[in-house]
């Protein structure tokens, strides 16, 4: 409860972090995290939508979103469902990024438009999303 208490966390995260607290405790960590998932005080639905809020809040695109997500555990259709609830315009947002990291100032040379398009890739954006802006 106490690191609920926090953050919403997904299972997978719940798990790993009791695991490392409690090493010979494994079979009770799963049923006590079932139990808190049963109880809805854990839900990876909601872990999943807070999280595509905070990332997109921050100014990270859809890549880096969805891979994050795959790695605290969510499936595939949990990652689906909140990016679809999420209602993320993420060509507006790579456009906010860009803007705010770069200004309104046209690429000096090559080496600066490559250097604009690897911190758009870093932020997890597709090329699409951020091509016009070079």
């Amino acid at each position: 409860m106490n690191l609920l208490a926090r953050r919403e966390h997904s299972q997978w995260e719940l798990l790993q972090k009791l695991k490392r607290r409690f090493p010979d405790a494994t079979e009770l960590a799963v049923s006590e995290v079932q139990r808190l998932s049963d109880e809805n005080l854990q839900s990876d639905e909601r872990f999943a939508q807070d999280y595509v809020r905070a990332r997109s809040g921050r100014g990270y695109g859809l890549m880096r979103v969805r891979q994050g997500m795959r790695e605290r555990g969510l499936s595939d259709l949990q990652i689906a469902q909140a990016l679809e609830s999420a209602n993320v315009d993420w060509q507006a947002l790579a456009d906010a990024v860009f803007h705010k990291k770069f200004g309104q100032q046209p690429a000096a040379d090559v080496k600066d438009t490559a250097r604009r398009a690897r911190f758009m890739q870093y932020r997890g954006f597709a090329s699409a999303e951020y091509q016009k802006l070079l």
